[in-house]
């Protein structure tokens, strides 16, 4: 049995939780946060025994072998760094940290301990991704040259006056909450994690003037301003020549409330993934143009869960979905949007 530590009782520790404790060889053994309500209604609801006010009491418990970390954007690499200082296996929420530079620091202690450390990307399990990953990498639909990612919410934005919208505590806002998943999820259905320059744009429209609140979070409520991104979008260009559009928003007057999906534009199929589609012309160009419903096949991991594949990876008996290569390059991407935001100029890789 794996022994889990959850640094963090907030509302995402709760579904967390249940995916834990889904996986018969992983058991909650240990919480913190410095919330005693919130901690302890955790712990209730999950029948965790040991409960500590300071995350470093948890690290310092050797019944714990490893860390799911759910807590504000800043304190991801402070964390994370001290959990793998201690010899915990670590499993962190997105954004992987506020700067490469400060994920590169964690990535290099995970490699020096030995330690398993991964970004839990729950967009990459769910099985519709996994087949249209298979579908690409079967070459059905040849060479995908663009792919556009996108998630809209009309109001979406996390509970208002709180540390969501806070540039010095969260980073940034859309792009890093939202955003980030649509990145990852479309650079891992291609497999082009080389970019080679960015052009991005942000936008603070809806959450600085109260508006566009879509209540998510149990962070409590202050007079803390509201300084990040509420829209992001940006074009990315691939080593190979390819490229990527993304746009995310948390607030944007649209007809529908909530709208997300990749779309792959292949030499020889289009697809996209909610749900998982595939579009190509008939085998002789001339009997028409066929939609296929459903890519067909098997989801690699058919559990389609991050943590089980977490688990099952510390067991040695599957591969992280999600590399660190990988995530320290999505959060190259995400530096160089807000930076070509900053100073109006393309953003080359060296």
């Amino acid at each position: 049995m794996i022994k889990f530590g959850i640094v963090g009782a907030g509302a995402i520790a709760t579904s967390s939780c249940r995916a834990i404790q889904s996986h018969g060889g992983a058991e909650i053994v240990a919480a913190s946060d410095l919330n005693a309500d919130r901690l302890k209604e955790l712990c209730d609801e999950f029948s965790i025994k040991k409960s500590y006010a300071d995350s470093a009491e948890l690290f310092a418990d050797d019944n714990v072998e490893a860390v799911y970390i759910g807590v504000p954007n800043k304190f991801h690499a402070p964390l994370a760094k001290a959990a793998l200082e201690a010899g915990k296996h670590v499993i962190l929420d997105k954004p992987f940290a506020l700067n490469y530079a400060e994920a590169k620091e964690v990535a290099d202690i995970a490699e020096a301990k030995g330690k398993l450390l991964m970004l839990g990307m729950n967009q990459r399990y769910r099985a519709e991704s996994q087949r249209v990953r298979q579908a690409v990498a079967d070459g059905k639909l040849g060479d995908v040259y663009h792919a556009k990612a996108f998630w809209f919410r009309r109001a979406g934005i996390p509970r208002l006056g709180t540390w969501f919208g806070n540039k010095a505590i969260a980073g940034g806002g859309a792009l890093l909450d939202i955003g980030v998943h649509l990145l990852d999820l479309c650079l891992f259905c291609t497999d082009n994690f080389e970019p080679e320059s960015v052009f991005g744009k942000t936008y603070t429209v809806f959450g600085n003037r109260g508006l566009g609140e879509g209540g998510w979070g149990k962070s409590e409520r202050s007079d803390i301003a509201f300084d990040v991104d509420d829209f992001a979008t940006a074009f990315i260009r691939f080593k190979n020549g390819n490229s990527v559009t993304l746009d995310v928003s948390w607030a944007a007057h649209a007809e529908q409330g909530n709208r997300n999906d990749v779309h792959l534009y292949g030499t020889e199929a289009g697809a996209s993934l909610y749900p998982d589609k595939m579009f190509r012309f008939n085998n002789d160009y001339q009997s028409g143009y066929e939609v296929i419903d459903g890519i067909g096949g098997e989801a690699k991991l058919g559990h389609c869960d991050r943590f089980h594949n977490f688990i099952n990876s510390i067991n040695g008996e599957e591969e992280p979905l999600t590399s660190v290569y990988q995530s320290l390059q999505i959060q190259r991407i995400l530096d160089a949007i807000y930076e070509s935001c900053k100073t109006g100029e393309l953003v080359k890789f060296d």
